[in-house]
C-alpha cells in the first residue's frame, strides 16, 4: 500500500493511466484521468481515496494505489531532462510499460520503442499555431475509441480528445466541452469556421452544450465522437450523411482559441 500521501497535499501518478472517479468508489462514473509523473493536489481523503485537482483544476477521487507522495520533479538528477511520451514503450530495470501520449517518463527510463521528446523541446515540435494544433489532432488520435472521462488515444471523449491535443500545444483547456465553450472568442457559424476553431454542440432542450469538435477548415471537423464510436472526420457539405445532417441541426456555437 502506497504512504506517505496527506491532505491537504501533493501527489503524482506512477502508473500509465489514473482514473479519476465522481466519487470515492470504483462502480462510480469515471470522469476524467491524470497520467504517469503528473501531479494532482489532494484536498480530501475518504479510506484509500483522495479528491485531486490536476492542473486543469478539474477534480476527481483518485484511489491511492495509482499515486506515489510529493512531487515527482524532485527525483530528478540536476541537468536530467524530463521527457513526454508521445506514444511509446519505456522500459527500466527490465520492466516494461506502455505509455499514452501525454504521460511522463519517469527519471530512471528510457524508450524501447515507439516516440517520446524532451520536455523544453514541445514548444518548438508543437507550436501554439493553429495548423500545427489540426496536423497533431489528425494524427496522434486516428483510431481511438469513445471513452467517456477518456483523455488519450487509448480511449477519450470528444473534450479528452480536444483537452489533449491543444495541451500538446501549450495551451490549456478546461476539461468537459461546456466549460471549453466559455473559452477563447465567437467564431461565428460552421461555415465559417477556421482551422482550430472549436465547434460546439447539443443534444438537449436547455441547449447546454454536450459535443466539441476542432475544425479543420472548408467545413471539415475532426471529434471523438459516441456516435462514430471514436475517432473521425466529418464534411458538414456531406448531406448524404444522416450523421453530419444531426450535427448541423444541433450546432450551437463556435469559438476561436487562437
Amino acid at each position: 500500500m502506497t504512504t506517505g500521501l496527506t491532505t491537504p497535499g501533493r501527489a503524482t501518478v506512477h502508473s500509465p493511466v489514473a482514473p479519476m472517479y465522481s466519487e470515492p468508489f470504483v462502480r462510480s462514473t469515471q470522469i476524467s484521468q491524470c497520467l504517469s509523473g503528473h501531479e494532482v493536489d489532494l484536498l480530501e481523503e475518504q479510506d484509500d481515496w483522495y479528491l485531486s485537482r490536476g492542473v486543469d483544476e478539474y477534480e476527481g477521487w483518485i484511489h491511492r494505489g495509482f499515486l506515489s507522495p510529493g512531487p515527482n520533479g524532485g527525483k530528478r538528477r540536476q541537468g536530467q531532462v524530463e521527457r513526454i511520451s508521445l506514444g511509446c514503450v519505456a522500459i527500466s530495470g527490465g520492466v516494461r510499460r506502455a505509455l499514452p501520449l501525454g504521460a511522463r517518463l519517469s527519471p530512471d527510463e528510457t524508450v524501447a520503442s515507439g516516440d517520446s521528446i524532451e520536455h523544453t523541446k514541445l514548444p518548438k515540435q508543437f507550436p501554439r499555431d493553429a495548423d500545427a494544433i489540426t496536423r497533431s489532432a489528425l494524427q496522434y488520435f486516428v483510431g481511438a475509441s469513445y471513452l467517456w472521462g477518456g483523455i488519450t488515444p487509448w480511449g477519450a471523449d470528444c473534450s479528452g480528445f480536444v483537452q489533449s491535443i491543444f495541451a500538446l500545444h501549450g495551451v490549456q483547456l478546461p476539461r468537459d466541452a461546456w466549460q471549453q465553450s466559455e473559452s477563447g472568442t465567437d467564431a461565428g457559424a460552421w461555415q465559417e469556421l477556421r482551422p482550430a476553431d472549436l465547434a460546439f454542440f447539443t443534444d438537449r432542450e436547455d441547449k447546454r452544450v454536450t459535443h466539441v469538435a476542432i475544425a479543420l477548415g472548408d467545413r471539415r471537423l475532426v471529434h471523438l465522437a459516441l456516435g462514430r464510436g471514436g475517432y473521425a472526420t466529418e464534411s458538414l457539405d456531406d448531406t448524404e450523411d444522416g450523421y453530419v445532417l444531426k450535427l448541423r441541426e444541433r450546432f450551437l456555437k463556435a469559438k476561436r482559441i487562437l
